[in-house]
């Protein structure tokens, strides 16, 4: 069973971490203000605005505020910055046990894919593919799903159906099993470590990306496919994919994404307003039980409550 973390309240600290790269002041104040809006309390130190080159300060500093907010119980959950690079040198500075005690909800995408990886694999919990300070919550709700992020980490019911406009059907079906997923480039690079990608067989494969020309994406997911995680996912949701069409507009990266997949047995859905979308980010608990449904309506069903 997946350790879950406490359903957030208002009023609860979070701690605001910055595992990759350093960020925008402005973009860091706007995002801080969002929390506060939704009835949060932001925690943090000035060891978040560290800088070191094109990291925000040393792996061991970044790694020491996600470890302190994990012992201290005042502490209810943990939200990133901004992704970038940089997450991957934490790995072997964090403690699953540490992790697993202190159970906190923890939010963020794109390069904290890796830290996502970590806590689900490595620790067994819930962790959330869910929107960070810098471009997401600082645009206010035009930059994510309110109602969708309150449902996922607020409350102790599944957080049911979603079925964003933004969605197409590649292949039709229907599968249920756990989600798991993020960055698809932060995925295949934990590939041969010690913190690699490894779902079970069964599992609903969640791939978010970004300005990857459609060549890449290919090289990737043949490389998923030739690393046998293809055949371990029962369904498969990509995010909307954008500016990832070649720039003369052919190959889009949906008619890629449609041939690679033209012989997968399962589901298969592109167009998921998750992660690097243009438009509100939805908040994708990973680690529950959910159901994929491809047709004419596709749409993802969380089953499982994300938060105890």
């Amino acid at each position: 069973m997946m350790l879950k973390p406490r359903a957030l309240v208002g009023g609860d600290r979070l701690a605001v971490v910055a595992p990759a790269s350093p960020f925008a002041r402005e973009e860091f104040d706007l995002g801080i203000a969002e929390l506060r809006r939704i009835g949060f309390v932001p925690v943090y130190d000035e060891s978040v605005f560290a800088r070191q080159r094109y990291v925000a300060g040393p792996p061991d500093l970044r790694a020491a505020a996600i470890r302190r907010a994990w012992r201290d119980p005042s502490i209810a959950g943990i939200i990133g910055v901004r992704g970038g690079y940089g997450s991957a040198q934490l790995l072997p500075l964090l403690d699953p046990a540490e992790a697993r005690l202190g159970c906190k909800a923890f939010i963020g995408y794109s390069d904290l894919t890796a830290i996502l990886t970590f806590l689900t694999g490595q620790c067994g919990m819930v962790a959330f593919h869910g929107p960070m300070l810098a471009g997401r919550l600082g645009q206010g709700e035009a930059g994510y799903d309110r109602s969708v992020f309150e449902r996922a980490l607020c409350r102790t019911e599944p957080l049911g159906e979603i079925a964003p406009d933004t969605a197409e059907s590649i292949r039709d079906g229907e599968a249920r099993g756990v989600l798991l997923g993020g960055t698809l480039t932060q995925l295949l690079a934990s590939l041969g470590t010690p913190y690699a990608f490894d779902p079970p067989p069964g599992h609903l494969l969640f791939l978010d990306e970004v300005a990857e020309r459609p060549y890449r994406l290919d090289r990737m997911i043949t490389q998923l496919r030739q690393a046998g995680l293809l055949a371990r996912a029962a369904a498969v949701v990509f995010n909307e994919l954008p500016r990832c069409d070649e720039p003369s507009g052919e190959p889009t990266a949906r008619a890629v994404v449609a041939e690679l997949f033209a012989d997968f047995p399962g589901p298969v859905i592109c167009g998921f307003p998750s992660g690097h979308t243009p438009g509100a980010f939805v908040t994708l608990p990973f680690g529950v039980a959910c159901r994929v449904i491809a047709g004419p309506r596709p749409r993802l069903v969380v089953e499982e409550s994300a938060v105890s």
